[in-house]
């Protein structure tokens, strides 16, 4: 849905899916099942790169930030808290930038009802070795400006809200550490990621699929879709990108929590108490 209509007028532009519910039933279909899974092998393995240097990263860099400027890493941090979030979010788009790319082409190719530009690849590693025979180590890393901004966007509000709405719950409404309180933090981090990373993730989509140079950069690509299709146009696909990353968010920083305590305990079991 991002790219329907891609630098069209509002009367040229087509609506072969008029939403969420509709683009889902059309694909099925006319593909069938196999067409609404399209790239999951790339996303799976985007995912692994991008959710393991987010997570990862991002409490070494929040301790170390706000120990260079607090003097003291137990501190919370609006500021720092961004940073680092946005920060860590950079490097887990850099590393999984070609695997997205692969999956965004993928998923953007229809034999039946197609959609923008289209790459017929056969799966996601006769897409690497096409991109890397035509154009070379750069064309993996094709658009991977506005990947890091999407991320960089989303990542510095994700984990700062996630842990800002927790605490806000703790002290105001007496909730307790739990699956409760991970849900409510998790759903409210969901929605503000969604409002905050869609519009640099519609350019990033855009920028992904093109063929040749149909825009120069970041800011190219945002100023000739909201020149051509208006400003609404970056936030086309706004509702199925919210049903995934509502979910996704959820299950992350849930599961998350949870890791985090299994990993404790386990700590606590098998090292010496001096050592933890």
């Amino acid at each position: 849905m991002q790219l329907q209509g891609e630098l069209q007028g509002k009367a040229q532009q087509p609506k072969l899916y008029k939403g969420p519910i509709h683009g889902v039933t059309v694909i099925v279909r006319n593909e069938g099942l196999r067409g609404i899974y399209r790239g999951i092998g790339a996303a799976y393995i985007y995912q692994v790169l991008l959710n393991g240097c987010r997570l990862g990263f991002y409490e070494p860099l929040r301790a170390t930030a706000t120990k260079v400027v607090y003097g003291d890493s137990t501190v919370q941090s609006l500021g720092v808290n961004v940073f680092s979030g946005a920060s860590s979010g950079i490097l887990g788009a850099a590393a999984g930038s070609p695997f997205f790319l692969i999956k965004t082409r993928l998923q953007s190719f229809s034999p039946m009802r197609p959609v923008g530009t289209q790459h017929k690849y056969k799966n996601a590693l006769d897409g690497f070795k096409s991109i890397y025979g035509t154009e070379g180590l750069k064309g993996l890393y094709r658009g991977v400006g506005a990947a890091m901004v999407r991320t960089g966007f989303g990542s510095s509000v994700q984990l700062p809200t996630y842990f800002f709405v927790k605490r806000r719950l703790v002290k105001h409404f007496g909730m307790e550490e739990g699956p409760a309180l991970h849900l409510a933090s998790s759903t409210t981090s969901g929605f503000v990621v969604c409002c905050v990373m869609h519009p640099p993730d519609t350019i990033m989509s855009r920028m992904y699929n093109q063929n040749g140079n149909l825009y120069k950069g970041v800011y190219d690509c945002l100023s000739k879709t909201v020149r051509t299709e208006g400003f609404l146009a970056i936030y086309k696909g706004y509702l199925p990108h919210l049903a995934r990353i509502l979910p996704h968010t959820i299950l992350t920083l849930s599961f998350a929590e949870q890791t985090n305590k299994w990993m404790t305990k386990l700590e606590k079991k098998i090292l010496p108490a001096g050592a933890i």
